[in-house]
């Protein structure tokens, strides 16, 4: 064969060669676009698995709150503990209220033993023993008695009464002091026994009635004046 000859059968192969690689090119980039032309056909459901298949997502960043921060824990653990203190103010609170009013009770209940076993009242009447009659008396007592008796009282007031006035002034209808009081009942000023009478200077009787009418008006009898009189050395 000559050299000509066989020059050309080379270069028909060498053109087959690249014939034959540029056809495949195109096959391939024709097949890709047909992939690429079906995957964008598809519903964004099938895309989104089709996604997921290819690129799967780890735990981790498909739950990024997973785990906290430690920021987050200390906050945590700080709510928990203020929390336990609250509740442990509020139990204390609740203790040193119920210990207050247990002691308030407990005081109630001794006031109310205390006030059961008081004695009776200052106002109420002594128990002295009561004259027969005013016979047993003599001199301004005995006038006294017997004023006492018209006035509606009974006898059993006389032994206060003679207590009483012989604190204040001995039955002495001439009794003064230097206050101003007067008289058996020691008047303060003594003209108030003017109202009985006018001789209320002198008068034993007058001075006895206006003196009764005293205690009756704001002791109710002569017992009440006299437990006053006990207290405040006064009536």
């Amino acid at each position: 064969m000559t050299p000509v000859i066989r020059l050309w059968h080379r270069v028909g192969t060498i053109r087959a060669v690249f014939a034959l690689v540029i056809l495949a090119g195109l096959v391939g980039g024709l097949a890709i676009a047909v992939t690429q032309t079906q995957h964008y056909s598809s519903s964004p459901a099938t895309v989104k698995a089709a996604d997921a298949a290819a690129f799967p997502v780890s735990s981790s960043s498909a739950t990024p709150s997973a785990s906290r921060s430690p920021n987050s824990l200390a906050e945590a653990d700080a709510l928990t503990k203020a929390k336990a203190a609250a509740e442990e103010a509020s139990a204390k609170a609740k203790a040193a209220d119920d210990e207050a009013r247990k002691k308030a009770e407990e005081e109630a209940s001794r006031n109310k033993t205390r006030s059961s076993s008081a004695p009776p009242p200052t106002n109420s009447a002594p128990k002295y023993p009561t004259p027969a009659s005013c016979e047993v008396y003599s001199g301004n007592k005995k006038v006294g008695c017997s004023v006492l008796v018209g006035m509606g009282f009974g006898l059993d007031q006389m032994p206060c009464l003679e207590k009483l006035w012989d604190k204040e002034s001995g039955w002495n209808p001439k009794a003064a002091n230097p206050s101003g009081a007067y008289g058996i009942p020691q008047a303060l000023p003594g003209s108030k026994m003017a109202s009985a009478g006018a001789d209320w200077k002198t008068n034993p009787e007058t001075q006895v009635r206006w003196g009764l009418g005293y205690i009756k008006g704001k002791y109710t009898n002569p017992c009440g004046a006299w437990n006053y009189w006990n207290s405040h050395h006064s009536y």
